[in-house]
């Protein structure tokens, strides 16, 4: 009798190497079905963002095409997932259901309603691992509790080894003998055309494997060595820029740690640039480590003190911050690559972060929602860990009285104004002397630029200083309360 077919659901890990749940459903020897449902409500306030639904689109269309060279077909439905799956069980007489886990906490829930549906109609559901290195609960202290700081949760993964070594991709994908109907994505609606925002995302990016692939390569090449030094510098491509593909699942970190350690071996003066990178891979790990054990952390402090903290709730500078008219050059930068490229340079998000939260007072969730709509590596995780790290609220966080100066940073890590010159083209005429505070140029210089503040660029939205000054004291009423 010939086997029962196996539904793989594919979720945010789409990609066909290192894909524990297919490679575990192609080892049954069964025909197997590739699936992938597109239900937003299941996330609630955290459906997907219009740069995620964007990468989603191009991702969907890489793996179908992967898919179909290997003679499979990738059945794309909407709805509620358990329903689908159910209803396709049905229709393809499958014997189980195999998919890769996901941490956040709706995605927690939906797991356990897919198992406990289909576990109750007999089928086999088996859920695997492979979107992180190491499971968050596999990662303790020594008196088994979770961590809360980065530093003893690096050491404590990396005493375990390195990961287990990524598996090849399929050769072919049988399929069941019966077609299976299928939406079409363009049906979706998943990257609206009118009107067409998203230029600079086609121009900077290529969703899905091949893609990520690509990426991966290309930095190994030009980027490792030197790492630890240039990735600090916006205005060059110093950085892997793998985030949205890691997110998407398009590679694994498997294949991240395994190829970055092997070109380390082949290339020598690499070492400093691997640990580097490695360490950013882990810090991925931590903010999946905090949102398992505290779900709450994207929405709630995870200093309980900072409840009370004196935020600004007005928010009347969200919007120029949001544009990039906040006055303060590496900071309009910043914005403006997020809104063009869905994309924003690590060191700048640290930037721009302290801005919103330490200038001007306006809560990290803020942001955090901004950042979710606009970045095209939105990850709940990362995201939620990062603002409440810069905020100063989150586990591990920069201290309080860390307040980047956006003209000194402009200065430190943009010295020549290329990344502000590309960004803010209207002030691209300033000298780098007085480019990073353009308020300060004399009025000569700024005719001879052709800059005139409040009308083609604007003027500060708050002076650094005070702001500083008004920042430390919200920071000292919440200490005075016991934080």
């Amino acid at each position: 009798m010939p086997a029962k077919p196996v539904l793989v659901w594919f979720r945010n890990d789409l990609r066909l190497c290192d894909h524990r749940a297919l490679s575990a459903a192609l080892g049954t020897g069964a025909p197997v079905l590739p699936v992938f449902i597109h239900d937003p409500d299941a996330a609630g306030v955290w459906r997907p963002g219009a740069a995620s639904r964007w990468w989603l689109h191009g991702s969907l269309t890489a793996l179908h095409r992967s898919l179909e060279d290997l003679g499979a077909q990738l059945v794309l439905r909407r709805g509620r997932t358990a329903d689908i799956l159910a209803a396709l069980a049905d229709e393809t007489g499958a014997g189980g259901v195999y998919f890769s886990r996901a941490y956040e906490p709706w995605a927690k829930a939906l797991e356990d309603t897919v198992q406990a549906r289909l576990a109750a109609s007999g089928l086999e559901v088996k859920r695997f691992a492979g979107a992180l290195l190491r499971e968050p609960e596999d990662v303790r202290t020594k008196a088994g509790d979770p961590f809360k700081v980065y530093t003893p949760f690096w050491r404590s993964l990396i005493a375990l080894g390195p990961p287990a070594r990524p598996l090849p991709p399929p050769r072919a994908v049988p399929m069941p003998d019966r077609k299976v109907a299928s939406d079409r994505l363009a049906d979706w609606k998943l990257r609206p055309t009118k009107p067409d925002w998203a230029a600079g995302l086609r121009a900077a990016w290529q969703p899905g494997e091949e893609g990520a692939q690509a990426r991966l390569e290309g930095f190994l090449v030009s980027g490792l060595a030197g790492y630890a030094q240039r990735r600090n510098f916006p205005a060059d491509e110093g950085t892997s820029r793998l985030s949205p593909h890691l997110h998407f699942g398009e590679i694994s970190p498997h294949v991240c740690w395994h190829r970055a350690s092997e070109a380390a071996r082949a290339k020598p003066g690499s070492d400093q640039g691997l640990e580097t990178f490695v360490k950013e891979l882990v810090w991925r790990e931590f903010a999946y480590h905090l949102l398992v054990h505290w779900p709450t952390l994207p929405d709630v402090p995870f200093k309980s003190a900072f409840a009370r903290f004196p935020w600004d709730e007005g928010a009347e500078c969200l919007a120029a911050w949001q544009r990039g008219r906040t006055g303060y050059p590496i900071v309009d930068a910043g914005m403006r690559e997020l809104w063009h490229t869905g994309y924003m340079h690590n060191r700048v998000r640290m930037i721009v972060a302290s801005f919103l939260t330490k200038h001007l007072l306006i809560p990290w969730q803020a942001g955090e929602a901004w950042f979710w709509d606009a970045l095209v590596d939105a990850d709940l995780a990362s995201n939620a860990a990062s603002w409440q790290w810069v905020a100063g609220s989150g586990a591990d966080a920069a201290p309080y009285f860390r307040i980047f100066n956006p003209v000194t940073q402009g200065e430190t890590f943009d010295a020549e104004a290329a990344y502000v010159r590309r960004w803010v083209p209207e002030i691209a005429r300033l000298p780098d002397a007085v480019i990073h505070a353009p308020w300060m140029a004399p009025a000569a210089v700024l005719a001879r630029a052709g800059v005139r503040l409040g009308e083609t660029y604007p003027r500060p939205v708050v002076d650094h200083a005070a702001a500083r000054q008004r920042a430390l004291a919200g920071y000292a009423s919440i200490r005075a309360a016991g934080a």
